[in-house]
């Protein structure tokens, strides 16, 4: 729109936004961790592309060495390649993990352009703990279908959902979760990407056969 100020909307997916005294481990883990478990998931047929596979790798090795930035840009790039069309249909609530990047649109046509910036950070914290919530639930749920053995944390999402119930995300509502996202890394291997898919043989010139080639 020529003249306009143009500025991008908030992305499909709420980001994290890290709680009072949230360690910046345990933040970039609750982003990693059902990363982990979506490329589990049977739409993959057991080896998600390569494509997929590497940024959790970097996001993986940069968090165990301490590197947060690097850590949190590689699981950013994760998020916005998990929405690239070319991918399966991703169910609920793991589609929550995928983030778009929109077209830049005028600020007035952000629904929440009239809240302050408390509120809207407010906002994004509460659709993220619930996204968190259910991404919970479903990971223990299809545990036993993807191998896993999450049998002992169901009591984490229990306690969770009491907590959220009462008093919302504070940070009785994300130790338990903590916990079970710790487990999920210790428990949930990365997977062996598929192999990379080659392009159509070259076309040769005529009158040349391919053994002369």
């Amino acid at each position: 729109m020529p003249g306009a100020p143009n500025k991008p909307p908030d992305v499909d997916a709420p980001l994290p936004v890290p709680t009072p005294g949230s360690d910046r481990v345990q933040v970039a883990l609750r982003r990693l961790a059902p990363d982990r478990i979506v490329l589990r998931l049977p739409i993959w047929r057991g080896a998600p592309n390569v494509d997929l596979v590497k940024p959790l790798e970097r996001a993986a090795s940069t968090l165990t060495a301490g590197e947060f930035p690097d850590a949190e840009k590689a699981l950013d790039q994760f998020a916005v390649r998990l929405a690239e069309p070319r991918w399966p249909t991703i169910p609920e609530p793991w589609i929550r993990l995928r983030v778009t990047i929109p077209a830049p649109q005028p600020p007035h046509w952000d629904p929440d352009s009239k809240l302050t910036p408390a509120d809207r950070d407010a906002k994004k914290a509460r659709l993220w703990a619930e996204t968190q919530l259910l991404l919970a639930k479903a990971a223990v749920e299809l545990a036993p279908s993807l191998s896993i053995d999450l049998t002992d944390m169901q009591a984490c999402v229990i306690e969770a959902q009491t907590v959220f119930e009462r008093e919302g995300a504070t940070a009785g509502f994300w130790t338990p979760l903590d916990r079970l996202w710790e487990t999920v890394r210790d428990r949930v291997p990365l997977p062996t990407p598929g192999a990379a898919r080659t392009g159509p043989p070259a076309k040769l010139p005529p009158g040349i056969a391919p053994e002369e080639a």
